[in-house]
């Protein structure tokens, strides 16, 4: 198990104004829409979330790096676990033709919404209960996924995660490392229900028995 940061760069590229966030809209009520992931959360206000998740090509140095880290081949198979719109995984499949990709998420819009050259390969499901056998992808990924969910169905996910990969597997968590960074995150985030510092993040993955490898988003 490694840190290894793929996304801080593209993460420091949105310019966040915390304040304006938390006192602009009344943040119970904007959670308690994004909560739904629906149209509101993705292409909406954005105060509700994304304001607009559309394809840019921003996934393709992130893809770039991973395949290149885990030395990933045309016939190797993906999962991303919080797959979105599938954008990452499109990139997967530009990069290396022949790779075989496999996205789920818990928004039944945004695999509606879903990139139309890998939407086929996208289903609507829930991170802490997997619907694969053991061992049926060579790489498992998530990215900015289980921070969402309350901490008895984070531990089912991350043994999930573990149990369904034959090797390799990356996941990505919000944390923060001390005060000024908590508040942040506290702020901009609308859908959190895990709030853990790095340590704590490792206490999960050692206690789930997670193997891969990890990497946190700060908002500095």
């Amino acid at each position: 198990m490694a840190y290894i940061d793929f996304l801080t760069p593209l993460h420091r590229k949105t310019k966040r104004d915390y304040l304006a966030r938390v006192n602009e809209f009344p943040k119970a009520e904007a959670s308690q829409v994004a909560k739904q992931f629906g149209r509101d959360y993705w292409d909406g206000n954005r105060k509700y979330g994304y304001g607009g998740y559309h394809y840019d090509g921003r996934w393709h140095t992130v893809a770039e790096a991973i395949i290149q880290h885990y030395s990933l081949k045309p016939n190797n198979s993906i999962l991303d676990v919080g797959c979105g719109k599938g954008f990452l995984l499109y990139e997967f499949t530009q990069i290396l033709p022949g790779i075989n990709v496999c996205g789920v998420d818990i928004s039944e819009y945004a695999i509606e919404n879903a990139k139309p050259e890998v939407k086929a390969s996208l289903h609507v499901g829930n991170a802490s209960c997997l619907p694969f056998k053991d061992n049926s992808f060579d790489f498992v990924i998530s990215l900015n996924t289980l921070h969402n969910l309350h901490c008895y169905d984070l531990n089912c996910a991350i043994r999930e995660i573990e149990r369904v990969g034959t090797k390799d597997k990356y996941i990505v968590t919000e944390s923060y490392r001390n005060e000024i960074e908590k508040s942040n995150l506290l702020y901009w985030q609308l859908t959190c229900e895990s709030f853990y510092t790095p340590e704590e993040w490792k206490w999960w993955f050692d206690n789930c028995q997670y193997k891969g490898d990890y990497s946190f988003i700060y908002f500095e």
